[in-house]
């Protein structure tokens, strides 16, 4: 067992599938080759006594490199935010390609490829974005690059890249025939429109007034809308940044009928209301994001989603834009509400922020940390050798310090955004050292990657199927 071992982590309490078991930990060849057995010759030795040994965070949520909705650039290159990732003890994304207005989806994702390939520091696969399905050869090419292992679509209900019912229910067609899960942002975009314009006629603009110009309602019935097209249609649909109570009911509901629906919420939700955007001046605009915080009911409520499964799993969202003109006030000292761009960084704070709410604060120990941010997201959208401690997987390994407490400052964080929006916020546990595929990437607060070391991940096959249940006519 011990021949040709690169790297043993000894003494450690491992979090693997079945449970949390002492013993050493052994990699070869970037793959963990033993579990729980007493290995004694390596050509490294890393002592994990009185840590825990989880795997590598899966952050299957993260807007890297890319234009958004509104028609702005984020602050991050994948060079930047896979730092950022990495000292937070994430060792694998799934970022968007975002199809542009006109843009053949094989270019697309060519084009994204290339930034990817170029600067990514971790292991990384994409979701399509799509917003354009009138461009010639949408079809073939999303059949054909479903077909290479881009196994997730993206879709908005809201925003100017929104996709309307009958486009939707096309792509939920073609998605079930080619064997892809398809994403959704859902928020109703004739309610939002109505609240923003009334605020923005009675001079309420300030970012405290972005929470009431996106009722919750919006997405209450955008969920059960999609929730009825994936049930109609029998299409997988992962339901994006849940925020409501209402929302997580729309899924339970879904889910007990059957429906192939699985959803996720965000750290913002779990953990911040909407009090945070009533700051001085245009500083709330630094936690603004869509959907918007909502209210500690809906924070109890998430939690329970997660806990009796409704929810899946926990995404960052990351959304990186700057506190300055080329970010969040690119509209000027002045802007409303509706001039700012959406969104927080999350890539680095995600993991420490569950595992001090779950592990130190018993939220689910360390076996339901692993499970919502490495085991669920790598299952459900098919990152196969990915998110758990076990023989034949991909040695990505976090060695965690529980009793090491850390607080957020107010510019601590590895991207390029400038702030850290838990600046204040003190959390117990730390990831001491970061393992991707053997190699030790952060060690005591120290990054070892390199630009283009990481890897895009295949995904041949999702384990989200449909029930072969539809409603269609036949």
């Amino acid at each position: 067992m011990s021949h040709g071992i690169d790297l043993v982590i000894h003494d450690g309490r491992l979090v693997t599938p079945d449970g949390v078991i002492e013993g050493d930990l052994a990699v070869a060849d970037g793959e963990i080759v033993s579990v729980g057995k007493p290995v004694l010759d390596a050509k490294t030795h890393v002592s994990a006594k009185g840590k825990l040994v989880l795997p590598g965070g899966v952050d299957p949520h993260a807007h890297i490199e890319q234009m958004s909705g509104m028609g702005q650039w984020n602050a991050d290159t994948f060079e930047t935010a896979t730092r950022s990732a990495a000292m937070g003890g994430t060792t694998s994304v799934i970022s968007f390609a975002a199809q542009a207005s006109g843009q053949a989806l094989a270019e697309t994702v060519e084009d994204y490829a290339a930034r990817a390939a170029r600067g990514a520091m971790i292991d990384y696969a994409f979701h399509i974005t799509l917003t354009d399905p009138s461009v010639p050869k949408f079809g073939r090419d999303l059949a054909d690059l479903i077909g290479t292992g881009h196994r997730s679509l993206k879709v908005f209900t809201t925003y100017n890249i929104q996709l309307h019912d009958a486009e939707l229910l096309n792509i939920f067609q073609q998605a079930r025939e080619a064997g892809a899960l398809v994403c959704v942002h859902a928020e109703n975009d004739a309610i939002i429109t109505q609240a923003k314009e009334a605020l923005i006629r009675a001079g309420h603009t300030t970012p405290r007034d972005h929470a009431r110009s996106r009722p919750r309602m919006a997405e209450i019935e955008a969920v059960e809308r999609i929730c009825r097209f994936a049930e109609y249609l029998d299409q997988p649909v992962m339901l994006f940044h849940i925020s409501t109570s209402e929302g997580a009911q729309a899924v339970r509901a879904a889910k007990e009928r059957g429906v192939p629906v699985w959803a996720e919420t965000c750290p913002h939700y779990l953990f911040m209301t909407d009090d945070v955007l009533d700051r001085p001046g245009l500083d709330g605009a630094k936690w603004m994001c869509s959907p918007p915080q909502r209210g500690v009911p809906d924070q109890k409520a998430l939690w329970h989603a997660l806990q009796d499964g409704t929810l899946a799993l926990v995404s960052s969202d990351h959304a990186p834009y700057r506190f300055d003109e080329t970010g969040k006030l690119a509209a000027g000292p002045k802007a409303g509400f509706h001039q700012i761009a959406n969104g927080l960084p999350g890539l680095e704070t995600r993991l420490p922020l569950m595992f001090d709410a779950m592990v130190s604060n018993g939220r689910g120990g360390p076996e339901g940390f692993a499970e919502l941010t490495s085991h669920a997201p790598a299952r459900l959208y098919g990152l196969q050798r990915k998110g758990r401690i076990a023989e034949g997987m991909d040695a990505d390994i976090v060695i965690w310090d529980p009793d090491k407490t850390v607080t957020y400052g107010e510019n601590d964080l590895h991207d390029n955004v400038g702030y850290n929006p838990w600046a204040g916020c003190s959390v117990k546990g730390w990831p001491d050292q970061v393992i991707l595929r053997g190699r030790t990437l952060v060690k005591d607060g120290e990054f070892f990657g390199t630009p283009g070391s990481g890897q895009w991940i295949d995904r041949p096959v999702l384990s989200t199927q449909p029930t072969n249940q539809t409603g269609v006519p036949e």
